[in-house]
């Protein structure tokens, strides 16, 4: 029974490790907009499907290149591209109304539109049929008593770990964190003091859509089957885990995000898989009932 346990525990700490690093984008964004940029999970989705596309490529050249070479260059690559994607987005669709000082409740609905057109867009393109990713490196099992684990669970949830760590260290210990740390405070005075506001809000684009185009890699190869709506459902338990958390803390997200695999597979472990979201979302909602600004959270005063 203990080892079960444990067992569960390690394959929630997989789990929870995609939840965080797309909890982090999430919480990145509305830390310095107070934007809940919808489109997050669909911008995992991208990130998957890059990472297909530049595996093939690789795989089909002539350099006789071997397996954790080419993850070496598409993970990289692949948080680039989609990063590129993701100030994209901000450059087109959220940028104008920010500047036209469109009310927030716009800009979410926008967020939404920009999902459903690369959902779309992907299925327009590239068909419905799903894509299966390769398998880049020869999975490892090691086994401590009963417990079971392979080298790519292992690889994920240390990659979450060091992903957290080092943004932690930008956010705290930069000047363009501090920037983004300012902006979150008084947007109106950061361009006085001479720092360009639309660069650290790309920045920011660019850090969490980054993160979410590794979640879509290591994702991709845990699970390899891709397809145009993988990021809908991911991307909505991710927020939810970045609320439950705490909403603009990236400590909060990241143990949100770890909260909710818990739970999720220790609910499966203990139940039908058929309640799996209706007593983990149950157990969320009742954390918020009882601390509505997350575990990390702090109630924040609006000046008037």
């Amino acid at each position: 029974m203990l080892d079960s346990i444990f067992q569960n525990l390690f394959n929630a700490l997989q789990w929870g490790s995609f939840y965080s690093l797309i909890a982090l984008g999430y919480t990145l964004v509305y830390g310095v907009l107070r934007l809940i940029n919808f489109a997050h999970g669909d911008i995992f989705m991208v990130g998957a499907y890059i990472a297909f596309f530049l595996a093939m490529f690789f795989l089909q050249g002539d350099g006789g290149l071997s397996g954790p070479v080419i993850l070496a260059m598409v993970i990289p690559l692949t948080m680039i591209l989609t990063s590129v994607c993701g100030v994209a987005l901000e450059r087109i669709a959220y940028r104008p109304l920010r500047r036209k000082g469109a009310n927030r409740l716009y800009v979410v609905i926008t967020a939404l539109m920009c999902g459903l057109i690369l959902e779309n867009g992907n299925l327009a393109f590239l068909g419905a049929s799903r894509k299966s990713f390769p398998e880049l490196i020869d999975k490892v099992v090691y086994n401590i008593g009963s417990i079971s684990m392979t080298n790519l669970k292992i690889g994920v949830i240390l990659s979450s770990i060091l992903v957290y760590f080092v943004l932690n260290a930008i956010i705290s210990k930069t000047r363009i964190g501090m920037a983004m740390r300012g902006i979150s405070y008084d947007k109106f005075a950061i361009p006085l003091m001479g720092i360009p506001i639309d660069t650290i809000i790309m920045v920011t684009f660019i850090l969490g859509s980054s993160l979410a185009g590794l979640a879509g890699i290591l994702f991709a190869m845990s699970y390899p089957v891709l397809d145009p709506f993988m990021g809908a459902l991911i991307g909505w338990k991710a927020f939810i885990a970045a609320v439950v958390g705490g909403i603009g803390d990236i400590k909060g997200a990241f143990v949100g995000g770890f909260l909710l695999g818990i739970v999720e597979i220790l609910a499966m472990a203990i139940f039908p898989s058929t309640f799996r979201d209706l007593i983990a979302f149950s157990i969320l909602m009742i954390i918020l009932v009882i601390k509505p600004t997350g575990l990390f959270g702090i109630a924040k005063s609006t000046k008037i």
